[in-house]
C-alpha cells in the first residue's frame, strides 16, 4: 500500500515522501496515529496544499521537544520490581512502565514514545530511547532494582548489585523465556499476515 508520510518516520522516510508499506502496518499504525495518509490523488493534492502549514507545525513541535530534551538529558528512572536471588524479574519491564517512570519525573510522554530494543528481565541499568519528536531523541537510563535503596546503590555504582555470574544465570533464564515468547509472537504475526492477505483478496 502506498502512503504519504505526514512526519518523519524512522526507517521509512521524511515528511512528504510517498512510500510502500504493508497494508497491516498502514491500517494498524500509520493511518490511525495520523503519521500518514493513503496516497490517493485527492490526498496528494491535499498534502501539497497543506505542506507549508504542516512543516511550520512540525518545526514548532521540534523546537519545543528540543527544549524538553535538554532538561531530560541523562535522566535515570528507577523501576522497582520483585526478582529472584539471581536477579531474574518476575515478569518484565514494559514501555508503559518506563513511560510512567518518566511522567513521575515531571515529563509528559506516553508508552508509544519509548523504544525498547529488547525485553528487560534482569536487575540492572539499561539505556533506553525516548522519542519526544520524530527528530528529537533522548537517551535515558532505566534502573531496575528490588528496592529504592538498591536503586540508589546501583545508580551510584553504575552497575547491578548482582554479581557477574548471577547476571549471566539471570540473563540465560530470561533469554530462554524470551525465545519462547518470540516463537509465540512469530506465530501470531504469521496468522495476522495471513488474515490481512485474505482480506486483501476479498
Amino acid at each position: 500500500m502506498q502512503v504519504i508520510l505526514l512526519e518523519r518516520v524512522e526507517s521509512l522516510g521524511q515528511m512528504g515522501d510517498v512510500v510502500n508499506v504493508k497494508p497491516g502496518y498502514a491500517r494498524n499504525f500509520l493511518l490511525p496515529s495520523q503519521k500518514a495518509l493513503r496516497a490517493t490523488k485527492e490526498n496528494v493534492l491535499y498534502f501539497d496544499g497543506q505542506k507549508k502549514a504542516l512543516e511550520a507545525d512540525n518545526l514548532k513541535r521540534k523546537i519545543e521537544a528540543e527544549k524538553i530534551a535538554k532538561k531530560m538529558d541523562g535522566l535515570t528512572i528507577a523501576i522497582i520490581r520483585q526478582a529472584s536471588e539471581a536477579g531474574s524479574l518476575y515478569g518484565s519491564v514494559t514501555a508503559r512502565d518506563i513511560a510512567e517512570g518518566v511522567v513521575a519525573k515531571g515529563f509528559k510522554v506516553d508508552r508509544g514514545q519509548v523504544r525498547m530494543d529488547r525485553n528487560y528481565k534482569v536487575l540492572g541499568l539499561y539505556p533506553v530511547k525516548v522519542y519526544l519528536h520524530p527528530e528529537v531523541v533522548v537517551n535515558a537510563t532505566i534502573n531496575i532494582a528490588r528496592s529504592v535503596e538498591e536503586a540508589k546503590i546501583q545508580e551510584e555504582k553504575g552497575e547491578a548489585l548482582i554479581t557477574k555470574s548471577e547476571k549471566e544465570v539471570a540473563e540465560s533464564e530470561a533469554a530462554a523465556i524470551a525465545a519462547s515468547e518470540a516463537v509465540d509472537k512469530a506465530a501470531a504475526k504469521k496468522a495476522a499476515e495471513e488474515k490481512d492477505a485474505e482480506a486483501e483478496k476479498a
